[in-house]
């Protein structure tokens, strides 16, 4: 059987669709699975156990020239790629236009059916040609967590019970990464309203550096390399400044740390993945759709813990949640 997910973005949905991969391996050993994202994620989704082949595109660039000649140019690579196999099974976990446009694209086997959502769930966008380009709409309940969502959809589009073990599959080399003794701080974020103060990564840092770690300072845009810089400078020798990664050294660089505290970003979502001890913290009460899975990846004792209060979550209440992910001595 062959089986194409599309879901093209962001990193944290991404992310939050590979257990849905696992689920399908379980139960379709032999499937053949392909996915279709935006090339900028390709590297990660690659590292998905169970991908064949991520089928990258540039639906974002391309909307900003859709009549340029190398728009054209692309798409049509894209295209001939896509459609490259035959699939007995098309699931759009997306939910949006341009990926029901995607999915209608692939080629069908003879039999084949493309699958939908059928309905907006609380917290996620949601456009109608999603169903109407789809042969079959799966309505799913509205109050669901993201990873259930994708989880749920394609356990009924393809005829199995959903497993009640969960796995992200994101493979990652730990020898390439950074010192046992390295907690990365996710300070960046693609919204101001969902970051932490400066002074807060200050105080926890020290907290962090006083009982031996060192602290590790991604970022992915200018801006949040400048914050960087700030919090190094401030921090001292203890925390390095990491040079910008791709997605998977970054992901190596993280499965080499001893944890990661972060604010609600697709590389905290990565930290997850990866089951590392991990905080996030919310500034918004979203954590029960996109944090931690309650009682399946978070049970009591688990390894990621989630922290929400508003306007942001104190130092104490993070420095408490980390205390607790930490592995027994």
């Amino acid at each position: 059987m062959k089986i194409l997910i599309v879901k093209l973005s962001s990193l944290g949905d991404v992310v939050h669709t590979m257990p849905a991969v696992q689920d399908i391996r379980m139960a379709l050993p032999d499937a053949r699975i392909d996915w279709v994202v935006e090339r900028a994620f390709a590297p990660l989704v690659q590292r998905c156990e169970g991908v064949a082949q991520a089928i990258g595109c540039d639906l974002r660039r391309w909307r900003k020239a859709p009549l340029g000649a190398q728009t054209r140019g692309e798409w049509r690579a894209f295209r001939d790629e896509l459609r490259a196999q035959a699939y007995d099974a098309v699931i759009d976990l997306h939910g949006l236009t341009k990926s029901a446009l995607v999915a209608r694209v692939a080629r069908l086997a003879a039999g084949g059916k493309r699958f939908a959502l059928a309905n907006r769930t609380e917290g996620s966008g949601y456009e109608a040609p999603t169903r109407w380009l789809a042969d079959v709409a799966i309505r799913i309940e509205p109050h669901v967590h993201a990873v259930t969502r994708s989880r749920e959809l394609c356990a009924r589009a393809l005829g199995y019970a959903m497993p009640e073990t969960l796995r992200f599959g994101l493979r990652a080399d730990a020898q390439a990464g950074a010192s046992a003794k390295c907690i990365a701080l996710v300070h960046g974020t693609s919204r101001d309203d969902k970051c932490w103060p400066e002074s807060n990564w200050l105080e926890l840092g020290r907290r962090l550096v006083a009982a031996g770690h060192t602290l590790g300072l991604p970022h992915g845009n200018d801006a949040e390399l400048e914050r960087s810089g700030r919090l190094a400078h401030a921090l001292g020798p203890s925390a390095q400044v990491w040079p910008r990664l791709d997605l998977g050294s970054l992901t190596d660089r993280f499965a080499g740390c001893a944890g990661v505290i972060g604010v609600d970003s697709g590389l905290s979502h990565i930290a997850v993945a990866l089951d590392l001890p991990h905080v996030q913290i919310y500034n918004f009460d979203t954590a029960w759709r996109t944090g931690p899975v309650p009682g399946v990846s978070a049970p009591p004792g688990a390894r990621q813990r989630s922290v929400y209060a508003q306007p942001v979550p104190p130092v104490d209440a993070v420095w408490q949640a980390w205390r607790e992910v930490q592995p027994p001595s």
